[in-house]
């Protein structure tokens, strides 16, 4: 046997037959793995602007994952192939999420494992993943974080509302300090004693304040 030969082999060019009936059943299943990472993915959703697109499109990955698996375990010259094929796309969407990049192997995952007949595995584990996202995402914190934006004209103003702020909330840490001539911008991470935000439109009213703004924070971005 030469080299030649060898690409010649009747196991290179083997096929395995995959009934209508499991390409069915892997579709389905595909189809209610991704609605359920669908549902998880808009109810841990935490983002300024919510993309039903975005939804769509685990649904789709999950399901096209699967057909490309099942099409892979059914030829090993086609598996070779698909593998160079898929080596040269190239994805420039930006993620705009940290945990979307998350849902993007989950969807991915649970086509692999599915079409790979580990169907336990893939229902299973999906179970699993969406309930921790779930608890972990949805989780609240003690204490919501906000930032303070304050505009005011001299420093005298500016130490009479740091000791309101400080009197009046649970934790006030100064971020940021804009100084320009005859005003002084404050950034000021505080967390409040309750859900009362009165207190910002008495800072407002004081003497030397322009303007005083209030924005909930989380970290990331600003909402």
């Amino acid at each position: 046997m030469n080299f030649k030969d060898i690409f010649k082999s009747d196991f290179l060019e083997a096929i395995t037959d995959i009934s209508i009936a499991d390409i069915a059943i892997t579709l389905i299943l595909a189809f209610g793995l991704g609605m359920f990472i669908f549902l998880v993915y808009k109810k841990t959703y935490k983002g300024l602007m919510y993309s039903s697109g975005f939804g769509v499109t685990l649904v789709a990955l999950t399901m096209i994952t699967s057909l490309v698996i099942l099409a892979v375990t059914s030829n090993v010259v086609l598996s070779l192939g698909m593998v160079g094929a898929l080596s040269i796309v190239r994805f420039r969407t930006a993620i705009k999420e940290p945990l979307d990049i998350a849902f993007l192997f989950w969807a991915i995952g649970a086509g692999i494992v599915l079409a790979a007949g580990m169907i336990p595995l893939a229902i299973i584990g999906s179970l699993a993943v969406g309930i921790t996202l779930l608890a972990l995402v949805n989780k609240k914190s003690h204490f919501r974080p906000y930032i303070a934006v304050i505009r005011c004209e001299n420093h005298e103003t500016e130490t009479q509302v740091k000791s309101f702020l400080a009197a009046n909330t649970r934790k006030c840490t100064l971020k940021s300090k804009t100084a320009r001539k005859g005003e002084i911008e404050l950034n000021l991470e505080i967390s409040l004693k309750d859900e009362n935000t009165d207190f910002i439109n008495a800072v407002s009213d004081m003497n030397g304040v322009k303007s005083a703004v209030l924005v909930s924070y989380n970290g990331d971005y600003t909402s």
